[in-house]
């Protein structure tokens, strides 16, 4: 529809094909009908036909089955109608069908065609389903099929002879046993001039160049733009402020924080022609009120011009720029922006989690399609996963986005999972999942709390030169290479907790490297970098998570690789833990302030009387 301009439905039919015991049994089916007549995900009508052959024989029983009369009861939630048909009687399917595309067309809303039929072998060909359903499958062994009620129903009206309809059989199986095609193709050499290319994408390295810098007066421009807001449009005061703040940042007075990273990436996207669709619970505002792509009028309702989206007017002959605040769904919206990114390879895709331990709900969409869809049907897909991640004592239910699940599913370099701690590196990471000619899932651990650190900020420079950086070594000139005894390794919020406390405690011989791409794991950069402390004798791991959680047990083996002569390896850390996280603040403090005393190399005691 996107690629077609189809505003209307008009010139694309949605088709789902259901089996009965999904369609009333699985979750994600309910989700995805409360997406029907959404703005982002409304396709103007979809038609489901649901093969209602009690593929979910097993529990057939209407007591244990559901709790509503058909299967289909569940699009009532949508008032779609539904047209339940015998699967016996094929022209009355046929007329069902043509109801169902007639009121489609006309009223653009979803409609369900039941189509009530059976199986024969149950789920295959080794079940026996009389074992649990042995009065219906009696009746079903003596019914003589489809075909066959169909073939002598013709006869009967003279329409075939019997001879006529046993050749028709014979030869559609002998076509199937010489593996020809049944019937003539309809089409032959056919290309939709809608298709898209993915060749250019295929057999690419992650390691490929990208020139993701952009030119320091383009930078300007561009934030000159998204930070011209229309006369007529009233901001709210906190939003005013933010748009003054990255009107200075645009113009080198202060220097970028994270939101403004994000735009000018975005901004840079959209000027080159790419298209950008950002997705989530909360993403016009951001979850943190850190993103405010979409500006919203005080005087007046968003549906009477009271909006306004600085990214959609970056330019002329931009690319477009979508913002969804999508419903109260993972699985459903998720699974949906995986479609959509596996379609369209110059559009970049972002699903972002209200918090990150919301993708829990879309666990399913990650482990058989996000992670494994390349390899199992070569599926390649861009999709992006923002998943704000990080411990500052809010709970163990919004803290951990699970970064050790992802993991755990990472080989054959199948996803990138990273953690960029600067806006700077989030700018270039985003423009690189673009520009490069390569297509994998991205799953970027976001922050909380480093939206608004006056740490965690960039020069305008840093836009205009270099690249993501997989690794950041040591930036503290005060650090001597040669003087550093300890090299603390970790990845995320923890480092600006870790250079706080080094520089409170005036340590200089201590060094702290970034891991900002987990995986795939940057080997070269992190031994170049781990080489410059050579007489250091003690490495260590220092994370936010629990032991059992994070990226320890996946950056051990990493990490004890690239050891020199006479180093040890180390964790600081959480102990393991069966929760994400503590429950209240003192507690979180707590564990805080040990795991960098731990980190640093001080004794507990040391650290319980500083």
């Amino acid at each position: 529809m996107d690629r077609r301009g189809d505003d209307n439905g008009s010139e694309v039919l949605p088709v789902l094909v259901h089996g009965d015991a999904s369609f009333a049994g699985q979750g994600v089916i309910m989700e995805t009908l409360n997406l029907a007549q959404t703005r982002g995900y409304g396709t103007f009508g979809t038609v489901h036909l649901v093969i209602n052959n009690q593929i979910g024989f097993t529990t057939s029983d209407p007591r244990d089955a559901r709790s509503t009369i058909y299967c289909s009861d569940v699009v009532k939630m949508i008032e779609a109608p539904v047209l339940h048909v015998n699967g016996d009687d094929p022209e009355a399917v046929v007329l069902a069908t043509q109801i169902a595309l007639d009121f489609r067309q006309t009223f653009r809303k979803d409609v369900v065609v039941d189509i009530v039929c059976f199986r024969k072998l149950g789920h295959n060909e080794q079940d026996t389903p009389a074992l649990t359903q042995p009065l219906m499958y009696k009746k079903i062994a003596k019914h003589p099929g489809t075909r066959k009620l169909y073939a002598d129903r013709l006869v009967t009206h003279g329409v075939i002879t019997p001879e006529h309809g046993d050749d028709l059989l014979k030869a559609f199986r002998a076509a199937m046993d010489e593996g020809k095609h049944s019937v003539d193709p309809v089409l032959s050499n056919f290309k939709s001039k809608f298709a898209v290319d993915w060749m250019p994408f295929l057999n690419r390295r992650w390691t490929d160049a990208a020139d993701t810098a952009v030119p320091k007066a383009e930078i300007r421009r561009l934030a000159d733009r998204i930070t011209t807001i229309p006369g007529t449009l009233k901001l709210h005061p906190l939003v005013e402020k933010v748009i003054a703040d990255r009107r200075a940042m645009g113009a080198g007075e202060l220097p970028l924080d994270w939101g403004m990273g994000e735009h000018l990436a975005f901004a840079t996207l959209l000027s080159s022609g790419y298209a950008v669709r950002l997705s989530g619970q909360d993403s016009g505002r951001g979850t943190f009120m850190h993103r405010h792509s979409v500006l919203h009028d005080q005087n007046r309702e968003k549906w009477d011009h009271g909006t306004y989206v600085p990214l959609q007017n970056v330019s002329d002959k931009q690319g477009t720029f979508t913002v969804i605040d999508s419903v109260l769904s993972e699985e459903a919206v998720l699974a949906f922006e995986y479609g959509y990114a596996t379609a369209e390879p110059n559009t970049m895709v972002i699903w972002e989690a209200q918090f990150g331990d919301f993708v829990n709900g879309a666990q399913v969409v990650i482990d058989q399609f996000i992670s494994s869809g390349e390899t199992k049907w070569g599926r390649v897909s861009g999709l992006t996963m923002m998943l704000p991640h990080g411990y500052e004592g809010q709970g163990p239910e919004h803290s951990s986005a699970r970064l050790e699940r992802f993991l755990q599913l990472c080989a054959e370099h199948n996803m990138q999972v990273c953690q960029p701690t600067t806006p700077a590196q989030i700018f270039h990471l985003l423009r690189r999942q673009m520009i490069r000619m390569f297509r994998k899932p991205l799953v970027i651990m976001t922050p909380k709390s480093l939206l608004r650190n006056k740490e965690a900020v960039s020069p305008l420079e840093d836009l205009a030169r270099g690249a993501f950086q997989t690794v950041i070594g040591e930036v503290d000139a005060k650090v001597d290479p040669k003087k550093v005894k300890r090299v603390v390794v970790c990845t995320g919020k923890v480092y600006y907790d870790l250079a706080l406390a080094r520089r409170e405690r005036a340590l200089d011989d201590v060094a702290l490297l970034r891991i900002e791409q987990i995986y795939p794991f940057a080997h070269k950069s992190y031994e170049a970098e781990i080489r410059k402390f050579s007489n250091a004798t003690q490495v260590v791991w220092c994370q936010d998570e629990p032991q059992n959680q994070g990226a320890w047990f996946y950056m051990e083996h990493h990490m004890r690789k690239a050891l020199l002569e006479g180093q040890a390896l180390s964790y600081a850390g959480r102990a393991p833990s069966a929760s994400s996280a503590v429950g209240y603040y003192d507690k979180h403090y707590a564990q805080q302030k040990a795991l960098l005393a731990a980190a640093l190399g001080e004794s507990r005691t040391r650290a319980k009387k500083a």
